[in-house]
């Protein structure tokens, strides 16, 4: 996952920096200088914690271009590292930012971790947002669970943006 994040970075940063990238049609090039964007998926990259090589996710977190001062949180997640424990009590990253739920068994186990993610440009107006990850006092958590998981063991992260 290292370098589809590295490909990302450099599509986003432009001019040299994305040179080699080119579209079905042979233009090269990537986001040109000032275009909106919101990079939004599942990149297996925790910024803190897990196997991820050289914590690549922080070559998106700290991009010149990205906006990373609001990190979608949930309750849930912190209630499920604590119920867990396993190599979840080791992380350095705060686990209300988590946004999966793998196996908390060492020396395998990641643990939870934050590897889905929402980074709009710089200068997009963040006014909310979250991890669908409820406690389970709430009726929802059903819709998420415990392992075996009824959906996946990705919960949703959203932002809400202004314009």
């Amino acid at each position: 996952n290292h370098d589809e994040i590295r490909f990302w970075a450099d599509y986003i940063r432009g001019g040299p920096w994305s040179r080699y990238i080119y579209d079905d049609r042979g233009r090269r090039g990537g986001l040109r200088p000032g275009s909106d964007f919101v990079l939004a998926g599942d990149l297996n990259a925790d910024p803190y914690d897990g196997d991820s090589h050289d914590h690549a996710v922080r070559q998106l977190l700290d991009h010149p271009r990205v906006d990373d001062r609001f990190v979608p949180a949930s309750s849930g997640a912190v209630e499920a590292a604590r119920v867990q424990g396993g190599v979840n009590a080791e992380h350095h990253g705060n686990p209300a930012y988590d946004t999966a739920d793998f196996s908390d068994a060492a020396p395998d186990g990641p643990g939870n971790l934050r590897v889905d993610h929402v980074l709009p440009a710089r200068g997009e107006l963040i006014v909310g947002g979250g991890v669908f990850w409820p406690r389970s006092d709430d009726p929802l958590s059903r819709l998420t669970g415990e392992y075996p998981f009824p959906g996946s063991d990705h919960r949703l992260v959203w932002l809400d943006l202004l314009r």
